[in-house]
């Protein structure tokens, strides 16, 4: 049991599974929250590693954060177009923006299909100049992800955050009450695929490369987190379910580390 779990292979798993939360995070708002099955998550992740990646070989690694975060808004206001606007089912609206997505992300990667950040200064990096040892990762990691974690709590909890909550559980409700839940579904799905590009450009940082591929099965996984997460903490006040989404992330690599190191096949 000791060879299985391992320091290297917890802290690995930690450091993913903090990266991978705020995909995780951004699912929990549009699915468990809004109630939108919002599929172009994959594209979206690989959209904010390849701007954050392009920024961060043009010499500004934390701007590339916000750059990244920057772009899934933009992502996200494309999707709630065409759900609120157009009339297209939230699955088919977010399957469209996945696929165009694709396209989009080789013109940002400069029609190639892999980048790589080696020799680059990236916020790891730097964070290793400042604090040095082995756990520099996790404490950047966890440090972003306590304070998008505390903002997403406060922000649920405003007028506009409750008002997103209310369209999610009843948008005919929230009509009748004079808001507009146009407005509150486009402000939901920017915020979740700003968390979701964010991921993305932490995990570009965090590998030195970026690849096409990137986002692949990344709906899959944040799922799982978030099924985990709420499975184990239970539904309650933000504050507990984002915790719990966190924790349901983290326990996903976790299981997955452990899977590999068992030898399972990695497909």
């Amino acid at each position: 049991m000791s060879s299985i779990f391992t320091l290297s292979i917890v802290q690995s798993a930690l450091e993913l599974g903090l990266i991978y939360s705020l995909v995780a995070l951004a699912l929990f708002i549009s699915f468990s929250i809004l109630n939108i099955a919002d599929l172009s998550t994959d594209g979206c992740f690989t959209l904010g590693c390849a701007v954050c990646a392009m920024v961060t070989i043009a010499g500004h690694p934390v701007l590339a954060l916000f750059a990244a975060m920057a772009a899934g808004i933009c992502s996200g206001y494309i999707t709630a177009f065409l759900q609120t606007k157009m009339g297209i089912e939230s699955i088919l609206a977010g399957i469209i923006v996945n696929t165009g997505l694709y396209t989009i992300n080789i013109a940002v990667m400069g029609f190639a299909s892999n980048i790589n950040l080696f020799n680059r200064d990236t916020i790891f990096s730097i964070a290793k100049n400042a604090i040095g040892g082995n756990w520099y990762k996790i404490f950047v990691v966890a440090g972003i992800v306590l304070v998008v974690g505390l903002l997403l709590a406060w922000f649920l909890n405003t007028r506009l955050g409750l008002s997103i909550r209310a369209t999610g559980d009843n948008a005919s409700m929230v009509s009748a009450s004079s808001i507009n839940p146009t407005m509150t579904v486009t402000v939901g799905l920017c915020v979740a695929n700003a968390l979701t590009a964010l991921s993305g450009g932490i995990l570009g940082q965090y590998q030195k490369s970026c690849d096409i591929n990137l986002g692949t099965g990344m709906v899959t996984i944040a799922l799982a987190s978030l099924i985990i997460g709420e499975s184990l903490i239970g539904k309650g006040s933000v504050v507990r379910r984002v915790i719990g989404v966190v924790v349901g992330s983290c326990l996903y690599r976790l299981i997955v580390a452990v899977a590999l190191r068992l030898s399972v096949p990695a497909e």
